[in-house]
């Protein structure tokens, strides 16, 4: 019964983004352009999701790996007086592979970052965790600001165009859409997987009860250690994608709102779902392009939605918008059994 269950979900979710693919392309480019953003921020919500939902492991930094990811493949297209970098990346272009090479390059860095930050961060717990991922995040903002030779500073990195996909050029909106949700879809896939290994489930058991895992033999510090690993490097492919997308990378994609936000994304979808991040990204990203037309001071109304879910969370028993539709479902299906 939970294999059919489980079975029918995939199907749901696989229809869903089918649909999606049917129809983006009859809307405006505005709207095109808004559902592909939300296809890369779902990227970085699930990643977080990897910590916050399946080990418990809240960080307000999640950000860096997006930003650090981001600035290293805005330089390798931007920097040509970089040669041993450059030039690689001439050959992969001239080749078609340029973007693959993007990706890898990136995915390197954030690995780098990922792997050295959890190893200073991993050994705390609580408030002590949250507030060290922040630090090492404000690091990186630091440097995105204050080193200019690479970062170019306060004015950011202004990216000439985006290299093609195997001769298929991405600069055209419906094609780049599609390219990222086939990067989307792939790392959702991937996800999913390491979630239902039993490394995920031994996540799962870090998260409910760290000290009995200890007990039964697990090496609970490697586990969370090599999560810690696996968010920031999907961290960095969302980074990627964002350079590719906005073709512009600037400090404020390194700052902290743009942890909080993921962080929010994850609350408010309902964590340790990966689809519910999501959700949650859909909606953030949506009411910041719409409430920001009409109203300056828009994080405050993000701000209250936040507050209202975390509230709504703890009075109902549930977490996030999946959390809730899941025991309203199973509420009415104990009502219909009820009256049988």
């Amino acid at each position: 019964m939970g294999n059919n269950n489980q079975r029918r979900r995939i199907l749901i979710v696989l229809g869903v983004f089918v649909a999606l693919g049917i129809v983006t392309p009859f809307l405006d480019s505005f709207m095109q352009a808004l559902v592909t953003e939300i296809l890369i921020f779902g990227i970085l919500a699930m990643s977080l999701d990897i910590l916050l939902g399946f080990t418990g492991l809240a960080s307000l930094g999640h950000g860096a790996y997006f930003g650090v990811a981001s600035y290293a493949s805005a330089i390798v297209m931007t920097k040509a007086d970089w040669t041993w970098t450059y030039g690689i990346y001439t050959w992969a272009s001239s080749s078609g592979l340029g973007i693959f090479y993007l990706f890898i390059f990136g995915i390197i860095v954030a690995i780098a970052f990922s792997a050295f930050f959890g190893f200073l961060a991993i050994r705390a717990t609580g408030v002590y965790f949250l507030m060290i991922t922040l630090s090492l995040a404000m690091v990186i903002w630091g440097l995105a600001y204050r080193w200019s030779a690479v970062t170019e500073g306060d004015n950011g990195i202004n990216v000439p165009g985006r290299p093609s996909l195997l001769g298929i050029s991405l600069d055209n909106d419906i094609t780049f859409f599609y390219f990222a949700l086939a990067v989307f879809l792939i790392c959702l896939g991937i996800l999913y997987v390491v979630v239902q290994s039993p490394f995920g489930r031994t996540l799962v058991g870090i998260r409910e009860r760290e000290e009995r895992m200890e007990m039964l033999g697990y090496n609970v510090w490697l586990h969370k250690y090599l999560a810690f690993i696996i968010a920031g490097t999907f961290g960095g492919v969302a980074g990627v994608m964002w350079t590719l997308f906005n073709l512009f990378v600037s400090p404020p994609d390194v700052e902290l709102i743009t942890s909080a936000e993921a962080l929010f994304m994850v609350a408010l979808g309902g964590p340790a779902t990966l689809i519910g991040p999501v959700i949650g990204s859909a909606i953030i990203r949506t009411l910041q392009q719409f409430i920001s037309i009409y109203v300056e001071r828009w994080p405050l109304i993000l701000g209250a939605i936040y507050i209202m879910t975390i509230m709504l969370s703890r009075l109902y028993g549930v977490d996030g918008i999946l959390g809730f539709a899941s025991k309203l479902r199973s509420s009415t299906a104990a009502a219909s059994n009820s009256q049988d």
